[in-house]
């Protein structure tokens, strides 16, 4: 019996090893397909981004080539599309937020095409556009959330309409960069000002009828800590969320691409270069700590701006006629910038343009002059001369 049981385990011991070796071979075949996968995909990737970064390159030279004439179209859609939009706003203002998805959507990736080709695709991570597809999911998805609706106020109301101040934005008809510039950060606060006193439904409930007070909307507005969470702490919190994403892929993971490639453009650098050529105040203010902590007082400074503009939102969402001087004095602040710019600015762009044309427009050869007369005797006496000799 013995005999009989030891060529049984050996038969089990080798079918348990064949077992195993094929478990271990499936997982091999298994990590070899994922791997195979994963580099397809890879070069899919990165053939798409490639071919994209290519359209966008054309579409932009194109563009710089015929740059006077899309000015020209460009002022003339600008002044017909403000004037209609006024119109809009006086006669369907609960149609408003529709007309910003719709301005979003469109000229964003557009943006991104102009933006990449001039290697500023980075500006697209500022807060503005974080902010701004934050405004998209709640209007689009959630437009009855009264807590994400007092988010969205906040940073409209907040940083975004600010920085049309302090960042002096120009509203320039001819520009289509500027139009953009200023639509990012002046649209979204004309849309929660609409939706907060204009909106016929907003209103209707502000407003009911067989009652004689007015109900304030949101209904909860008389909690003055929820006020203060939804207007102030929340939305500082989803600050502070974009302010650590964008220090980790600018810092972090994309550090090596700013090293190599000088030229590619982040808020950050476009402002330093600004105030160290103007030596202005914010300068000196981001060089406090030293010029290697620049960028930590650069973070310091915009989130002292965002806390200061974030509290002024409080006034600014209780009452009616605050709201109302506000938006008088954002459009105001813009118009103001585009005519400083139009006579002040683009006047010296136009010369330093022709300037760098005329530079590196090849100089002709000189071509042979004919002989005078004289120049002509001469030759011909020495021509004779030698041959005399």
């Amino acid at each position: 019996m013995a005999n009989n049981e030891e060529p049984a385990e050996e038969v089990i011991i080798t079918n348990g090893h064949h077992s195993i070796q094929a478990v271990k071979q499936r997982f091999r075949d298994k990590s070899a397909k994922v791997a195979q996968t994963k580099e397809m995909l890879s070069k899919q990737a990165n053939q798409t981004k490639e071919i994209l970064s290519k359209q966008a390159d054309k579409i932009a030279k194109q563009a710089e080539e015929h740059e006077r004439f899309i000015n020209k179209v460009t002022h003339f859609l600008g002044v017909l599309g403000f004037g209609s939009f006024c119109f809009l706003l006086g006669a369907r203002p609960q149609d408003i937020p529709y007309v910003y998805c719709a301005f979003y959507v469109t000229f964003v990736p557009l943006r991104w095409i102009y933006y990449r080709y001039k290697k500023w695709h980075y500006y697209l991570l500022d807060f503005c556009y974080y902010a701004n597809t934050i405004f998209l999911v709640h209007l689009l998805l959630y437009p009855k959330n009264e807590k994400l609706f007092m988010v969205c106020f906040s940073f409209s109301e907040g940083p975004l309409a600010w920085a049309l101040i302090v960042w002096r934005c120009s509203l320039v008809f001819s520009s289509a960069d500027k139009i953009v510039s200023v639509l990012i950060h002046l649209l979204p606060g004309i849309v929660f000002f609409t939706i907060r006193w204009w909106n016929p439904a907003t209103f209707e409930a502000m407003h009911p009828e067989g009652t004689s007070r007015r109900i304030s909307w949101p209904y909860v507005v008389e909690d003055k800590s929820f006020l203060l969470t939804w207007l102030f702490w929340v939305p500082l919190g989803v600050y502070t969320l974009w302010q650590a994403l964008y220090f980790l892929i600018v810092n972090v993971l994309r550090r090596q691409r700013f090293l190599r490639d000088p030229e590619v453009m982040t808020s950050y650098r476009e402002l330093s270069k600004k105030a160290k050529k103007a030596n202005n105040i914010w300068w000196r203010l981001s060089g406090v700590l030293g010029d290697q902590n620049r960028m930590l007082m650069y973070i310091v400074l915009q989130a002292i701006f965002t806390v200061a503009t974030m509290a002024l939102t409080v006034p600014i969402f209780l009452s009616y006629r605050v709201s109302v001087v506000f938006q008088i004095l954002k459009v105001s602040a813009s118009v103001w910038n585009g005519g400083s710019f139009l006579l002040d600015v683009m006047p010296r762009q136009v010369i330093m343009k022709e300037k760098k044309k005329s530079e590196m427009q090849p100089i002709p050869a000189p071509q042979d002059q004919p002989l005078s007369s004289t120049e002509n005797t001469v030759n011909c006496a020495a021509a004779a001369e030698l041959n005399s000799s």
